[in-house]
């Protein structure tokens, strides 16, 4: 009969084993489902994205640096054109064209066609930042710079970078996505603050009231937060917040903006 100590001295000898054991069988089913690369050619292949990462980036700056100011506009891809938010959405883009912002969509169908074929129809470039997808997205005819992408953060990058506002029109899953990236990038600073207009009062009220009464409320984010965006209803109105954010309020940073925008 083993004594208690050796007991517990053989059962200690055996747990690495057994959590080694344990750790090579799970390893074995990543790898069988695709989750980990399965030899070196796989590793290869995955090391040479980078140089396509790189491509896009590249070509996204030379090709767009010249477009300021511009305007970048995000909505649903399933909005028919004969729905209010597709009319909408080209008639804010048609104003923006015209007062001489140029216009940056996703590029592909829904509140993306429209907004490029407002400001195709203007006087200002209608540019579309396309992406490869399986479902949904495919090129709209109403683009003067079409650029394609297939990863999305290099492509959010092309967003954000030259914009002089964001115009967030009704969307789904990648619309929400890409405001709340913007709201991040200006809340934390990493970006200068422009005006971020959410267009359709109806459609975002709940989702701006959830953002007052469950994350304010929680402490997630501060009711200061809250001033970064507007809404607004009409063409008009979303061209005129722009232009009285600049000449009113946006001409002259911060002296925390002026630092931050040094170190970009």
């Amino acid at each position: 009969m083993l004594s208690l100590l050796q007991f517990g001295a053989r059962n200690t000898a055996a747990a690495p084993d057994r959590n080694q054991k344990r750790s090579m069988e799970n390893r074995k089913r990543v790898k069988h489902h695709g989750m980990l690369p399965k030899n070196d050619t796989q590793l290869t292949r995955e090391s040479w994205k980078i140089f396509q990462i790189m491509a896009e980036f590249v070509e996204g700056f030379e090709r767009l640096a010249h477009i300021k100011p511009s305007v970048s506009v995000f909505g649903s891809a399933r909005t028919p054109p004969d729905h209010p938010d597709y009319r909408l959405a080209e008639d804010i883009s048609l104003e923006l064209s015209n007062a001489g912002f140029a216009v940056v969509s996703g590029g592909g169908p829904g509140i993306m066609e429209a907004a490029n074929k407002g400001a195709f129809a203007g006087k200002s470039p209608s540019i579309g930042l396309n992406i490869q997808l399986p479902l949904e997205q495919s090129g709209n005819p109403y683009q003067d710079i079409g650029l394609n992408f297939r990863h999305f953060f290099s492509r959010k990058v092309m967003f954000v970078k030259y914009a002089s506002a964001y115009v967030v029109c009704p969307g789904g899953f990648g619309t929400l996505d890409e405001l709340a990236e913007i709201l991040t990038l200006v809340q934390t600073g990493k970006t200068r603050r422009i005006p971020i207009i959410l267009v359709g009062s109806d459609f975002w009220q709940g989702l701006i009231d959830w953002f007052r009464d469950r994350l304010v409320t929680a402490g997630t984010i501060s009711a200061e937060d809250l001033d970064l965006f507007q809404v607004k209803n009409e063409p008009r109105e979303v061209v005129e917040a722009i232009f009285d954010y600049y000449e009113h309020k946006g001409f002259e940073p911060s002296a925390q903006e002026q630092e931050k925008l040094l170190e970009l």
